[in-house]
């Protein structure tokens, strides 16, 4: 049976509360984030939903006889989705100023083409249609093996649909507590604005666990890596300009790959492969990998997930193990230009974790690190376009765009 007017609204009402004030309880993260991440990136569509859903209501039931607590439930969901929509407005200026204070005052002037008004506002036409995600002036190579071993070597190439030659590369590293997920599921709305930009953007599979153990997951995207540099000018990019993106554990490995460049332990039987990349945008990263900072929700991850499945090894024996692992102990002066992104109400990679990263690399590293902490946004916010994401991918595109600039410049 169709739930009822008032059921539907008491449950879009707890929907809302919790993607405005998640649940933060470890025994509470992952629901919470799952009901948080849709509400609050389909928070127009779902406004546009209770209030047709209420018109609707009032229509079969006529002002005096209609439910007036659903009403009321009603009326609260639609204020609170309102005040998500306006706090995903808000990403747009948490990303400006995180550019300004990584880039400097006139930045812009850097940019081949400085953003447009159009640019800069919301692209709401995108967003009617969030889960389909197509661009005609991209094309897509799908299904190439860097390495042996099946589907979890292959990628997928995205370049402009004109021919290009000498164009700089974006490596997506795609998350899912390393035991999960798919280059077809994650990165995608960046990967096509970028790719129409003119950039090619390479999405890769690795090994998962528990069949695989750490460190396979980093050697193969050094794998990939290596064959980048080997194969990716047939595509029409430049070998010698790859940045790396990815979000959660993708966010970890391409963090990784940045702070680990040409280690030989990591690239086993291609020790002379140049594994070094030019910049890092992790989105949402797990960096605390070995809890060394003392948290609670580290630790928690430790040995919960990590030791159990991913690692495989005891974290108190094999301390060193982690440690090599984590990008927060990994960090050193030669760190690459790095951008990282992060959602305020993230409860499955609290905001705390990006905040230290940033603080440590700030200390040391001598190239912009830029840190956009995003308003109202929980985990994994940017897997369609919405307010939110579309502001976020149009800075990544800026912030990109300078430091390539800014290297061929000298």
């Amino acid at each position: 049976m169709f739930p009822s007017f008032r059921t539907r609204q008491a449950v879009q009402l707890a929907l809302t509360a919790n993607a405005l004030r998640p649940l933060r309880a470890p025994q509470t993260a992952i629901p919470a984030f799952f009901a948080g991440w849709l509400t609050g990136e389909l928070a127009p569509h779902l406004l546009a939903l209770t209030a047709a859903d209420t018109a609707a209501h009032l229509a079969r039931r006529g002002p005096r006889r209609a439910d007036k607590a659903a009403l009321a439930m009603a009326a609260l969901s639609a204020g609170g989705l309102g005040a998500l929509i306006a706090s995903a407005q808000r990403a747009r200026g948490a990303v400006e100023q995180a550019l300004v204070e990584a880039l400097g005052t006139g930045y812009e002037r850097d940019l081949p083409r400085p953003p447009s008004a159009r640019d800069l506002a919301t692209p709401w036409g995108q967003l009617v249609l969030p889960f389909r995600q197509h661009n005609p002036d991209v094309r897509r190579d799908r299904d190439i093996a860097y390495a042996g071993g099946g589907r979890r070597f292959l990628l997928d190439v995205y370049r402009p649909r004109e021919p290009v030659a000498n164009r700089p590369v974006l490596l997506q590293v795609h998350g899912g507590a390393w035991i999960v997920g798919n280059k077809d599921q994650q990165g995608i709305p960046l990967m096509l604005h970028m790719a129409q930009r003119g950039w090619v953007c390479v999405a890769i599979n690795y090994p998962l666990s528990p069949s695989a153990r750490w460190p396979e997951h980093i050697v193969a995207a050094k794998r990939a890596l290596a064959w980048i540099r080997e194969h990716i000018d047939g595509y029409g990019g430049d070998p010698s300009y790859v940045v790396t993106t990815g979000g959660s554990a993708g966010g970890h490995l391409a963090a990784l790959l940045a702070l680990t460049p040409n280690d030989a332990a990591l690239q086993p039987g291609f020790e002379d492969a140049d594994t070094s990349v030019q910049g890092c945008v992790p989105h949402y990263g797990v960096y605390d990998f070995a809890a060394t900072s003392g948290s609670r929700a580290s630790q928690a991850r430790l040995r919960h997930l990590l030791a159990r499945y991913v690692v495989g090894k005891d974290p108190q024996k094999f301390l060193d193990d982690y440690i090599a692992a984590s990008p927060l102990d990994r960090i050193t002066d030669k760190a690459p230009p790095f951008f990282v992104i992060h959602g305020e109400r993230d409860t499955l990679v609290p905001v705390r974790e990006a905040r230290d990263f940033v603080h440590r690399l700030r200390e040391v590293s001598p190239n912009p690190v830029g840190y956009a902490e995003i308003p109202g946004a929980q985990h994994a916010f940017d897997l369609f376009p919405s307010i939110r994401s579309a502001h976020v991918v149009r800075g990544v595109e800026r912030f990109l765009e300078v430091c390539y600039a800014r290297r061929l410049a000298g």
